[in-house]
């Protein structure tokens, strides 16, 4: 049995990473027995004839993918395209979109076989033996199906009570070198579920309401193999790791007995830290936490079941200076009953904290209460067009505030940040701005060229004859006209030559000629590469 499960290509601006759920259902896949292959196009180009030609090579049983809602078309268009290439491959998808819009799913991918709904572990490792045949799946619980025209929902599967049974997520199997030289951190978990009810959430009913946790030690063994890959900063992505405080502390004092050294962040809710737990969390290369405050409005606070004070978050993000740690807060645009007062108190409360912090615009996704109970409040959502649900534009009305009103609100919020970046931006150009400000501008554009290499394969378009004299000063050469637009100071060529110095980008000789491929991409290396 060959399964592959595709990544789906994912934008820069929301800091991709090694997908988590990819590699947990890749593990689960391995663990039932089957041969799994990753396709990963958040960090690879994506085009249907690629896709095609790398099915046609692989030849697998079975593809699934798993998306959130900005990238849900994009990934279930991945699955129509690889049915209509071989109608016999079995089709499959899961997630939180999916899992809380099945029918509309199946209804408009018909090319789509099952969805696997909610947590997918166990059922996938019911699933993968008897994938090929149909008769067998109404026995398997938490999966939903076309079947002579109709859909079926099978019973639902029960959570993951011992989350220590669950394999290690299958990172093995990822193109590691591309998520390194883009440089973001790596997701672990530490528990899963969530206790509060905030309205514009999924959370809690993905993962339910009770948190269950894994032992400090297999998080720790994890963290360790994650280290080992040439990864030094993690990101604990648990919907609220300091939701139980005698966890956290055999967390930290498990990092500390083994004495391993890295830099890590993590969520928190305001009203779940005090200055013991931040303080030991420091001790052991914690240095920023993000705190999802939404609305410097008490009322609207209790409206949204946030379930949180603003003076808890005045203490919380105290307690985070006082440690030394980051603070970071996120508000949300666009909630119930918005009005400018409650935009305007959201701002106000913001620059009191002052601390780092960003708006986002409400997105109601399938299955928040918000959306479902949209009726009860005072929201319009104005689409479903579910590529606008990044949170990066308005897409709902309150009876106060159009969508412009909103936008016009961040827009001048940030204005200011703006300009002081365009600013740092001209004092870099012309060589007189700070060596700190020199570094973020650098680092900044350098993650975008990294992304650029990735995410349009122009690395492997560089060939180059086999007598050239400096090979990889003709590779820098090409890039940097091709990113011309980039237009700092060199920083293409330094870029590449940092690639190359990492050995995260290697040449190889061929028939006279001199190509370029980035290394650790296991099997997809030797996979025919298509350029159309």
């Amino acid at each position: 049995m060959k399964i592959v499960l595709v990544a789906p290509p994912y934008p820069l601006e929301e800091i991709p990473s090694p997908p988590l759920g990819i590699c947990y259902a890749a593990a689960a896949c391995e663990a039932a027995g089957a041969e799994v292959v990753i396709l990963d196009y958040i960090v690879r180009k994506y085009t249907p004839e690629k896709l095609m030609t790398e099915l046609d090579a692989l030849k697998p049983d079975a593809i699934g993918t798993s998306s959130v809602t900005m990238n849900f078309t994009a990934a279930a268009d991945i699955m129509r395209t690889a049915k209509n290439f071989n109608p016999s491959i079995i089709t499959m998808m899961g997630g939180p979109h999916v899992s809380f819009d099945v029918e509309s799913t199946l209804t408009t991918y018909p090319e789509i076989d099952l969805i696997v709904i909610g947590e997918g572990e166990e059922t996938l490792k019911e699933l993968v033996p008897s994938i090929r045949d149909r008769s067998l799946w109404k026995e398997i619980k938490g999966i939903a199906f076309h079947e002579k025209g109709e859909i079926v929902f099978t019973e639902p599967r029960e959570l993951i009570q011992d989350l220590d049974t669950l394999p290690i997520p299958a990172r093995h199997l990822l193109p590691m070198s591309r998520y390194l030289a883009l440089g973001f951190p790596v997701s672990v978990i530490t528990s899963r579920g969530c206790p509060n009810r905030c309205i514009f959430c999924q959370g809690r009913r993905m993962v339910g309401y009770k948190v269950r946790h894994r032992t400090p030690e297999l998080v720790v063994d994890e963290i360790e193999d994650i280290l080992s890959y040439g990864w030094t900063r993690i990101n604990i992505a648990d919907d609220i790791f300091t939701a139980n405080k005698k966890r956290v502390l055999e967390f930290c004092n498990e990092i500390k007995k083994r004495n391993i050294s890295f830099t890590w962040s993590a969520f928190a809710r305001v009203n779940t830290v005090n200055r013991e737990i931040l303080q030991a969390m420091k001790e052991v290369g914690c240095d920023s936490v993000s705190f999802g405050i939404e609305s410097g409005n008490p009322e609207m606070l209790k409206r949204i079941k946030k379930g949180i004070t603003l003076d808890q978050a005045r203490k919380a993000t105290k307690y985070c200076k006082d440690a030394g740690m980051i603070a970071h807060a996120s508000f949300m645009v666009g909630l119930p009953g918005e009005s400018r007062e409650t935009m305007n108190d959201s701002r106000d409360f913001a620059e009191e904290l002052d601390i780092l912090y960003g708006y986002h615009f409400l997105a109601p996704f399938p299955g928040t209460t918000v959306r479902e109970r949209i009726e009860d409040y005072d929201l319009e959502i104005l689409t479903n067009d579910w590529n606008l649900y990044d949170a990066n534009s308005p897409i709902v009305r309150t009876s106060q505030l159009a969508p412009e009103d909103m936008e016009n609100f961040v827009s001048d919020v940030t204005v200011m940040y703006q300009d002081e970046w365009r600013k740092t931006e001209k004092k870099y150009h012309e060589g007189t701005c700070s060596p700190e400000d020199h570094i973020k501008i650098e680092g900044f554009y350098r993650t975008e060229i990294i992304f650029r290499l990735l995410s349009q394969d122009l690395i492997e378009t560089i060939i180059t004859p086999e007598d050239e004299e400096d090979p990889a000063g003709k590779l820098c050469d090409k890039l940097s006209e091709i990113m011309a637009d980039i237009g700092c100071n060199g920083l293409v060529k330094r870029t590449i030559m940092s690639l190359l110095d990492a050995k995260y980008i290697k040449s190889k000789i061929s028939d006279g000629t001199i190509s370029w491929y980035w290394t650790h991409n296991n099997r997809l290396d030797e996979l025919p590469v298509s350029h159309p």
